[in-house]
């Protein structure tokens, strides 16, 4: 197995949170592509490899991989397995509606978890700037 591929099976983790397995696979992934644990081009574990790792049914990797196809994140290609795809050209408005819609998400799940929408939007900042702003990280402390 390649270095990215084990890589990003060693990341993977599953919580008893009452979030379905495959939602939580899938939104892992999402993130260690995210990140850059993975770039374009680049294997992804086999579904088997990781059904196996995890201890899950095969169908359920299934799902996550499926999800992550239709939303362009990976191609899954017959015989060969599953790469990361390249993301495609920007189309600003779509963009502006994929960006409220996870802006909605999130701060739907931050609510559910008691987290305020002020104190998420200041972590958020924090973590995207290079080199954040000292009065920010004194109020996140």
């Amino acid at each position: 197995m390649h270095t990215i591929q084990r890589s990003l099976l060693q990341q993977l983790t599953l919580r008893s949170n009452g979030v379905p397995i495959y939602v939580q696979l899938r939104d892992q992934l999402l993130h260690a592509i995210g990140a850059g644990a993975a770039g374009p081009g680049d294997q992804m574990p086999t579904m088997r490899e990781v059904a196996v790792a995890l201890k899950v049914d095969l169908n359920t990797v299934r799902r996550a991989y499926d999800e992550l196809e239709r939303r362009g994140v990976i191609s899954l290609q017959r015989g060969r397995g599953s790469f990361v795809s390249t993301p495609p050209p920007i189309d600003l408005a779509a963009q502006d509606r994929r960006t409220d819609d996870l802006a909605k998400r999130t701060l739907a799940l931050a609510a559910a978890e008691g987290v305020a929408a002020e104190a998420l939007g200041l972590r958020i900042l924090a973590l995207a700037s290079p080199s954040p702003d000292p009065s920010t990280q004194e109020s996140l402390s």
